[in-house]
């Protein structure tokens, strides 16, 4: 996502210096993943689309065609920053979610230059769609942002960080700056790639490029200036969102593992998260 410049913060700290080793991973090959996009059609989705009302798919933007789901702007007279959304319906707490993509093609013609060519990715713990305001570009979510090499030498990591109306936690400290870059190495071409992102409720979440780690942070909160609260809110559960920002890319797949919360042990619809002593990080 975003105009605003990212920096480039290269993670060396391991993810088992961070999370207390009583914390067992959880099982992402064996795991009883749910399809969330179910190669067929939108079914579960709802389009959000700035300048437009919560359902209405302007210009067939998102659209399902020989079993993936496509973003697409051909039908569109001019982007004019129409930056859209496509929600899933249901909002989750801990997870693992799995996403393959590829950005194809051109960007469109009035789409915004330099850091919006070969953007896009996923919101994480966003606002319900249903508290958009019409004209407003980007849900207060955490963003798995996905990017591709533009050829020109530079470092373009995938699976970054941006923070549209919130922020997280770093080695335990408040970070504020609005986009990071992750670890990983530059993707270039119209390549599949996969991402994984293990989500921890307001805890940990950690970011996968074809299943190495590259990126993690915690805590994820609303900036106060968008909470308008004295005390600082957590975000702990929120929707998922797939995003269009003016760069063709197809989604393949995009599937979810529930994970037991380390406070919701009868919780419904999880997948157990193996934890010992009760040891989960900021829970």
């Amino acid at each position: 996502m975003p105009r605003f410049r990212c920096i480039f913060f290269l993670f060396t700290l391991t993810f088992s210096a961070i999370i207390p080793s009583a914390q067992a991973e959880p099982d992402l090959e064996s795991g009883d993943w749910i399809d969330l996009f179910n190669g067929k059609n939108l079914a579960g989705w709802t389009a959000k689309i700035r300048g437009h009302e919560l359902g209405d798919n302007f210009a067939n933007t998102f659209r399902v065609e020989d079993g993936i789901l496509k973003v697409r702007y051909d039908q569109y007279e001019r982007f004019d920053n129409q930056f859209g959304h496509l929600f899933f319906a249901n909002a989750y707490s801990h997870y693992a979610l799995h996403i393959r993509y590829r950005f194809i093609g051109e960007q469109v013609d009035d789409g915004p230059k330099g850091w919006a060519v070969r953007n896009s990715g996923v919101m994480l713990h966003s606002q319900d769609p249903k508290t958009m305001t019409l004209g407003q570009e980007f849900p207060n979510s955490i963003e798995a942002q996905f990017l591709g090499g533009l050829s020109d030498g530079k470092p373009r990591p995938t699976a970054n960080l941006c923070t549209p109306g919130t922020h997280v936690e770093i080695e335990g400290k408040l970070f504020t700056p609005h986009c990071t870059y992750s670890s990983s190495e530059t993707l270039h071409g119209d390549q599949w790639v996969d991402v994984t992102i293990i989500v921890l409720g307001s805890g940990t979440v950690r970011h996968l490029v074809n299943g190495a780690e590259v990126l993690t942070y915690a805590r994820p909160q609303l900036d106060e200036s968008t909470a308008q609260s004295e005390s600082t809110v957590y975000l702990s559960s929120g929707y998922l969102a797939l995003q269009s920002e003016s760069h063709p890319i197809d989604f393949e797949i995009v599937r979810i593992l529930p994970l037991e919360g380390c406070t919701n042990p009868n919780a419904t619809n999880y997948k157990p998260y193996a934890v010992k002593e009760g040891a989960c990080l900021f829970e």
